[in-house]
């Protein structure tokens, strides 16, 4: 799997979504938010909607970014099936502030759906 990596500037966090699993019941956390990169075709700007899995990682989103940070964002492309609709998500697992400030926010492996884990999302 390749790495694929994305720098621009946090635009808005959107609703954090959870949720009980139905088959390990543990609670599960996700949340999105939205980054510009300013640097899109002919100058106008891109937007990327990112999204961050587990309840860790989704604390740590907003505890350590805020609206208006300049980041790198390190992520996986994953598309999932679901009644015939296809869903395609922007998996963040690491996001670095562009300052050069290192701090906790850095995450590990993005997750990815497996026998193990919630079945009861709707992809």
């Amino acid at each position: 799997m390749s790495e694929h990596v994305e720098t621009g500037t946090i635009k808005k966090f959107l609703d954090v979504q959870s949720g009980i699993s139905k088959t390990t019941n543990n609670e599960w956390k996700k949340q999105s938010f939205v980054i510009s990169n300013n640097g899109g075709y002919e100058g106008k700007e891109q937007l990327f909607c990112f999204e961050v899995f587990g309840v860790e990682k989704v604390d740590n989103l907003t505890k350590f970014h805020n609206v208006g940070d300049e980041v790198t964002v390190k992520f996986n492309i994953s598309t999932n099936e679901w009644q015939g609709k296809y869903f395609t998500s922007l998996g963040a697992w690491r996001i670095e502030k562009l300052s050069g400030e290192q701090n906790a926010s850095g995450f590990q492996q993005a997750p990815s759906l497996s026998a193990n884990e919630p079945t009861d999302l709707p992809f």
